[in-house]
């Protein structure tokens, strides 16, 4: 499960990092990243007014039910000037995002 929290760490991060941008110029204004046996965490700060936080944590751990929990934010100026925001949590219940521009849907009872 150590190996999971990588592979999903590096998969986010390179979503992040790849992701298209407006201005072709935007540098890294802040990153921090701390990647433990049990978690991680990281930041990353672009100049184009991009945002990345999130925290992962194993609960349960070497238990049947071990699982990876996820929180964090991200956002981003979109082509009409605002800045977006998402928080979310994924965990054993799925990706779970909030944002003021997302529709607010209950899932099926």
């Amino acid at each position: 499960m150590k190996c999971a929290i990588a592979i999903v760490f590096a998969a986010l991060f390179a979503v992040v990092l790849a992701a298209p941008t407006s201005d072709a110029d935007a540098t890294v204004l802040r990153l921090e990243s701390d990647v433990q046996p049990e978690g991680y965490n990281f930041a990353l700060e672009t100049s184009d007014g991009k945002k990345h936080e999130e925290q992962g944590q194993l609960k349960n751990v070497g238990t049947e039910q071990e699982a990876i929990v996820v929180r964090g934010s991200y956002s981003f100026v979109a082509d009409d000037g605002q800045t977006y925001t998402v928080n979310y949590i994924a965990d054993e219940n799925g990706f779970q995002p909030e944002g003021a521009h997302l529709p607010n849907v209950p899932i099926g009872n």
